[in-house]
């Protein structure tokens, strides 16, 4: 399928999103919220592909934020059923896939863009990446998820601090307080996503999705997250993944899970 403002490559059971609107360093805006979550649905689907990569075009910029001209005379109304379809049909949707998501962080990921990559289920980030949420510099407060996950990651003082003064952090500052898992250079990014796609690889689809699920339950609080990985430890007893698992490693070989 074609898209305006993605581009998608599959390789070897690794799918990688690239956000293409280099012109606007990648910004995000409807168009791109939509096909990204075409894009993530299909791949979701998609039982060859095992994990996804998220990237933005070039070098300077993973996503540079919402694109201001698009919202700048939005109402409050208008507001909300932004945040809350963008929400719905990306953001939230990416943090619940059950394949798992890495985002490539390549430069400035700012606004909905650091938004976009804290709901990815872990991220790694360029050398000379540049993370913030600017929402209140322009009157507003992140609306895809940032003053939820933000803390979530950083801890609630961290989060209030780059929240409240607008500023970016460096890569090696967001790796210091958990923003982000590793930091490389420009030119092994993708090659470190590559790496660790690939270790995630080789374990079991139908567990890996088990844990994404048990890990966010713990997260919401409308869900006892110690239940939830209660049942699903129970529910992977019952899988092709855990007799294949079990049979190879009693057989002393490396096991070939069917998933799902």
């Amino acid at each position: 399928m074609n898209f305006e403002t993605i581009l998608i490559d599959k390789n070897d059971g690794i799918a990688t999103i690239t956000i293409n609107r280099p012109q606007k360093l990648n910004a995000l805006n409807k168009i791109t919220i939509s096909e990204l979550g075409e894009a993530f649905e299909l791949l979701e689907n998609d039982r060859k592909i095992r994990v996804i990569v998220l990237t933005g075009s070039g070098e300077k910029s993973f996503v540079a934020g919402a694109d201001i001209s698009e919202i700048a005379n939005f109402s409050a109304d208008e507001g909300e059923k932004l945040a809350r379809k963008g929400q719905e049909i990306l953001f939230n949707f990416i943090e619940n896939l059950s394949t798992p998501v890495i985002a490539a962080i390549n430069g400035f990921a700012l606004g909905g863009g650091l938004e976009l990559a804290m709901s990815c289920h872990f991220r790694i980030a360029s050398d000379n990446a540049k993370m913030g949420l600017p929402e209140v510099s322009l009157g507003i407060i992140p609306g895809y998820g940032g003053t939820q996950r933000l803390p979530q990651l950083v801890g609630k003082g961290k989060a209030m601090e780059m929240i409240m003064t607008a500023g970016m952090i460096s890569a090696d500052e967001a790796k210091e307080v958990g923003l982000v898992n590793h930091v490389t250079s420009q030119d092994q990014l993708l090659d470190l996503a590559t790496k660790i796609a690939q270790k995630i690889i080789k374990n079991s689809p139908v567990a890996i999705a088990a844990s994404i699920k048990a890990v966010n339950a713990n997260f919401d609080v409308q869900k006892n997250g110690f239940e939830v990985e209660i049942e699903a430890f129970g529910d992977c007893f019952g899988t092709n993944d855990y007799k294949e698992g079990t049979t190879a490693f009693l057989e002393k070989r490396k096991p070939n899970f069917p998933g799902f």
